[in-house]
């Protein structure tokens, strides 16, 4: 083989092994032109091109050609980069103690499609995902996307590599469902195509919301939030989900912040999940909860609504005091360099900021720790873009692989 074949082949190879991190950059909205890419790949401005029109080839992204020049600019643009519209999509399934979401999701985050599903979860398990899947799988037959994978957020903590809930302790499934092997058997009953996956939903939220929210330049997360029920934690370092050794890292709703509250479900009392979370705010405004709605939604809505009214807000008071000590804890042990926040506790935070930041700063260390941003998260159903980016990995790891 002659050396001109040879160099022709190293650049091609090249170009391929960049498909995947340049996929990611455009995914995430750090590359919206092919002059950032070409500087952010570290390759010549001949290579990215070619791995934008290989990426454009398989449906995956839009180049943008003839992007109109900003007043008073000079020189030619740099084509623009953009997730196509009409692209494949990932099915999304979220299941918690209200019920279950369907969606289609598409690179950037984007949500095409949602299914509500019910307003009830069936003690078995295998009856709930089927349920929610099928009607995925509607949305896709509806659709007439592509689909290259499905991801699933459930609230319990999922042991790895097994994929089973080892404690989804607000849905009465049984302590070690198998809650992957069922999902995938559901995913390939359905005849829906591509991998499928499954986990925490705080940790799936907190990986959406670093991709495409709240999160996103943080180089170290802490995602704290309430669900339905109960309140979960997830930390992403550099990118990627810290999950312990098994899967289990991060349970935050089990830290005591309240030796003498109530009982929680894990045996021991106070802790942030029977202190914190939308149940605990309505019992501690004396507020009976109402059968038609989500306790989230009553008590999002209770706190917007009616945070005049002085039982209001001295539950929350009561509240954001109780978080701020265990965000405090958790800033002490991990020294995050941003905090978000969901759920309940995000409008907590919106309703006072000033309170539970002053209360997370006294309780810290170090008063430089007692200065970390908390933020809000700022996705719609974050937890399922997150169950649909795991389902989107593959893709990114490798585009042509994942496609073929």
């Amino acid at each position: 083989m002659n050396g001109k074949s040879t160099t022709t082949r190293t650049k091609l190879e090249r170009g391929r092994s960049a498909l995947g991190p340049a996929l990611e950059l455009v995914h995430t909205g750090r590359a919206p032109t092919r002059a950032v890419l070409t500087s952010e790949l570290g390759v010549t401005r001949a290579t990215a091109g070619a791995v934008a029109a290989e990426l454009e080839a398989l449906g995956l992204i839009r180049v943008d050609s003839s992007p109109g020049s900003a007043a008073g600019s000079q020189g030619r643009p740099s084509h623009r980069l953009s997730v196509r519209d009409g692209g494949p999509v990932a099915l999304a399934a979220q299941v918690h103690s209200d019920g279950f979401r369907a969606a289609l999701v598409g690179l950037g985050g984007r949500t095409v499609a949602t299914a509500p599903g019910c307003v009830a979860v069936m003690a078995d398990p295998a009856q709930v995902l089927g349920e929610v899947v099928e009607a995925g799988a509607r949305l896709l037959r509806e659709s007439g996307l592509r689909c290259v994978g499905a991801g699933l957020a459930v609230p319990s903590a999922v042991a790895e590599p097994e994929g089973t809930a080892l404690n989804p302790l607000h849905i009465a499934w049984p302590a070690g469902a198998p809650v992957r092997e069922i999902f995938s058997a559901c995913v390939r009953a359905a005849g829906i195509t591509g991998p499928a996956f499954t986990g925490n939903d705080v940790n799936l939220a907190a990986l959406a919301e670093h991709r495409h929210g709240a999160g996103r330049g943080a180089q170290h997360l802490l995602c704290v939030a309430t669900g339905h029920r109960g309140v979960g934690g997830a930390l992403v370092l550099d990118g990627r989900l810290h999950s312990g050794s098994s899967g289990l890292a991060l349970e935050v709703g089990h830290l005591t912040v309240n030796p003498e509250g109530r009982p929680c479900h894990c045996g021991g009392r106070g802790c942030l999940d029977v202190e914190t979370d939308p149940l605990a705010f309505l019992t501690a405004a004396r507020r009976e909860p109402g059968p038609e709605e989500s306790l989230l939604k009553q008590s999002g809505d209770l706190l917007r609504t009616e945070y005049g009214d002085p039982d209001v807000r001295a539950a929350a008071e009561e509240l954001i005091d109780r978080l701020g000590l265990g965000l405090a804890g958790l800033v002490n042990i991990l020294n995050p360099d941003r905090i978000i926040l969901g759920g309940l506790h995000r409008d907590l935070l919106e309703a006072d900021p000033e309170r539970l930041r002053a209360v997370v700063a006294d309780r810290s260390l170090w008063g430089r720790s007692g200065s970390v941003p908390i933020l809000s998260c700022t996705l719609n159903h974050n937890s399922l873009v997150g169950a649909a980016e795991l389902a989107w990995q593959p893709v990114l790891d490798d585009p042509l692989a994942a496609l073929a």
